[in-house]
């Protein structure tokens, strides 16, 4: 089991930049492919990005690729999302999650097996 702790939300201005953390307790956390994903109020939460375990692959969802960047640090069990050129439809609660599943970027929530608290990120225009 893996237990995941998100930091790093806060206000940020449209067109401002954010690095927001996820940080993995455990020794197996290279062996999980990771992602992002957010939820906005009132709606779905949505994949944003995920990596493979090495991190050698990544994906992105439409609407932050080239904004936004995903990546891992595996000795310090830690996934990241830079996030820039933000806008005020990007604001939500963003969870990281960890996923077992033989995908190298699997990127549905259900292939996820656990999940952070969440952070909030707020866009003002």
């Amino acid at each position: 089991q893996v237990q995941l702790v998100e930091s790093g939300g806060g206000l940020v201005q449209a067109g401002g930049s954010l690095r927001i953390s996820c940080s993995a307790s455990g020794r197996t956390f290279s062996s999980y492919a990771m992602g992002w994903f957010r939820q906005a109020p009132g709606k779905e939460r949505e994949f944003v990005a995920a990596i493979s375990r090495s991190g050698d692959h990544t994906y992105y969802a439409a609407s932050v690729k080239g904004r936004f960047t995903i990546s891992r640090d595996n000795a310090k069990t830690t996934v990241y999302l830079q996030m820039n050129n933000l806008k005020p439809e990007d604001t939500a609660v963003y969870y990281c999650a960890a996923s077992r599943d033989p995908k190298a970027v699997p990127i549905i929530r259900y292939e996820y097996d656990y999940w952070g608290q969440g952070t909030q990120v707020t866009v003002s225009s």
